[in-house]
């Protein structure tokens, strides 16, 4: 009537096991269904700490990667900012030879002709306005690309 290997109700035991009595429950179980149940009971918990455990780490990797990849992007842009700003100034460069170069002209014209010195100072006052306000606006942004992006 017991279990044994190739019997009825093969359960993997060779010998007869014997009957207890669990309290609480009324009936009478076998060592093997105990064992079965609390060796459930132990497998589930444990496999859940074994997910959480795997969904831990790979958050861990991901929260890394993100802080990497966040360092290396602020670095790009402060980087384009930098270049943006110093490619803007370089205008304000050639405003100081646009102007240089108006005050040439004006020169050399006097030195031509002499009675025009009232007329080619006013076209040389307008070459240095507008050269200047190209110099101005070249700094304004650069100033705006290095403080306001």
């Amino acid at each position: 009537m017991g279990n044994t290997l190739g019997g009825r109700g093969d359960t993997g035991w060779a010998t007869e096991e014997p009957k207890t009595n669990t309290k609480g429950r009324g009936g009478t179980s076998s060592v093997p269904d105990l064992l079965k149940m609390y060796c459930q009971r132990l497998a589930v918990p444990l496999a859940r700490t074994l997910v959480q455990r795997s969904a831990i780490r790979a958050e861990s990797v991901l929260v890394s990667r993100s802080l990497s990849t966040s360092a290396v992007r602020a670095d790009i842009d402060s980087a384009a900012k930098y270049i943006g700003a110093g490619a803007a100034t370089v205008g304000v460069a050639g405003s100081g030879a646009g102007i240089g170069n108006v005050f040439g002209a004006l020169v050399i014209g006097y030195a031509r002709n002499p009675s025009l010195k009232q007329q080619l100072f006013s076209y040389a006052i307008l070459g240095f306005a507008l050269s200047e306000a190209m110099g101005l606006f070249c700094l304004t942004m650069g100033f705006m690309i290095l403080f306001a992006l």
